[in-house]
């Protein structure tokens, strides 16, 4: 006997019924559309992968939200995506040979084995855009904008950017001669923002003064543009690699607000997204009211390199069902005029109607025969009916 909670489903996994999947498929054939203005071409990533595949570069974050099993073929151990960019890099390394820039994008889902303390899927649909092979600050503001305006084309308003540099934690502790082990440890202090913790911890380490102040200011390096000053005044005695990195964001800043004057923009020198992959920029978007970014992205250069092709990278991803959810509440969702059409065997120019207003894109639907149900319980806004010259034409509903 079939149990009573057969139709539950695992906890942070989803269905999505008829009139949210349709939604988010057009959304999804919208944002690929506009990827594909700009030059990016559609990839597809298998779902399941080599397990050393998928932890390469970004993957080594992921380990954890990785589900695992044993391929019965090979006996290899084998992984289900919770990340499409590893997959993405080694295509362009592998199968995209031409050494001029790639643009490469992607739409599917990812599964997780655990959810988000803010959000608690487990299988969201990822999209994102990868562009490869071009190190220069146009690419990272390309890729920005293009994140930008894929957030505008899902109905998602009032959207602030806020900026950071992983380089700048990397030179820090580069100069500060930390071991991996401390370099992580203090990693995880800054990402937990406990400046308690921080002060004890530089307290007890055996490194020089002015790179533990400089350490130590960190969390405080966040606000807006005047941000950037405050930081070349606090980390006057790193080496040059900070003042790289802060030019970097400088010029990048720059643009993005020539091109977005109305956007917002903030920077955070001691959030570091994906420390362990991104070489540069690192970048997300929020908007009011979700304790999350939206969409997120940076700089990730030579993530190729174990596929046997080094290139610079940069790119950006987003949950397709967040942005929806978030976006429908501002478009006007257009709804397809639903027509019911009687059930008449034989018919032929009812069937010919029929024929003709579904290749105009309508949605027909007919009725079978004996079946329950009204018109307005079907969801329909209007019938075929027949006018005085015996014609099948669209009426209204009684």
């Amino acid at each position: 006997m079939q149990q009573h909670e057969s139709w539950l489903l695992p906890e942070g996994i989803e269905e999505i019924l008829p009139r949210e999947a349709i939604y988010l498929e057009n959304l999804r054939g919208k944002l690929l559309r506009l990827l594909s203005c700009w030059g990016y071409e559609l990839v597809i990533p298998p779902m399941i992968d080599f397990i050393d595949s998928l932890l390469t570069g970004s993957g080594h974050d992921l380990d954890l939200q990785t589900f695992k099993l044993i391929d019965q073929v090979s006996g290899k151990t084998l992984g289900i995506r919770a990340d499409m960019t590893p997959q993405v890099a080694r295509m362009d390394a592998h199968q995209i040979k031409p050494n001029s820039p790639a643009r490469l994008c992607y739409a599917g889902t990812v599964l997780h084995t655990r959810g988000d303390p803010l959000d608690k899927t487990r299988s969201p649909m990822q999209i994102g855009a990868e562009l490869y092979g071009h190190a220069g600050i146009e690419s990272d503001i390309e890729i920005i904008s293009l994140m930008l305006e894929v957030l505008a084309q899902s109905g998602i308003l009032d959207v602030h950017l806020d900026l950071g540099h992983v380089g700048i934690f990397q030179a820090l502790s580069s100069q500060a001669g930390l071991t991996h082990g401390q370099e992580s440890l203090l990693f995880n202090i800054l990402q937990r923002k406990a400046r308690p913790e921080l002060e004890e911890w530089l307290g007890d380490a055996d490194i020089n003064t002015d790179i533990k102040q400089m350490l130590a200011v960190l969390p405080e390096l966040n606000g807006g543009l005047d941000t950037i000053n405050k930081a070349r005044n606090l980390l006057v005695k790193a080496e040059q690699p900070v003042n790289d990195a802060l030019a970097n964001l400088e010029a990048i800043a720059g643009k993005i607000t020539q091109y977005f004057p109305a956007l917002p923009i903030s920077f955070d020198f001691a959030e570091l997204r994906g420390y362990h992959y991104h070489t540069g920029v690192v970048f997300a978007a929020f908007v009011p009211m979700v304790g999350k970014e939206i969409a997120r992205g940076g700089r990730y250069d030579n993530i190729g390199a174990v596929f046997g092709r080094a290139r610079p990278a940069t790119g950006f991803s987003a949950d397709l069902k967040q942005l929806a959810i978030l976006g429908k509440h501002a478009a006007q969702e257009t709804q397809q005029q639903r027509i019911l059409a009687p059930y008449l065997d034989g018919d032929n120019a009812l069937e010919e109607t029929i024929r003709d207003l579904r290749a105009q894109g309508y949605c027909v639907i007919k009725q079978l025969p004996g079946q329950q149900g009204t018109a307005e319980e079907l969801r329909c806004t209007a019938v075929l009916e027949q006018d005085n010259h015996q014609r099948w034409v669209i009426g209204s509903i009684a």
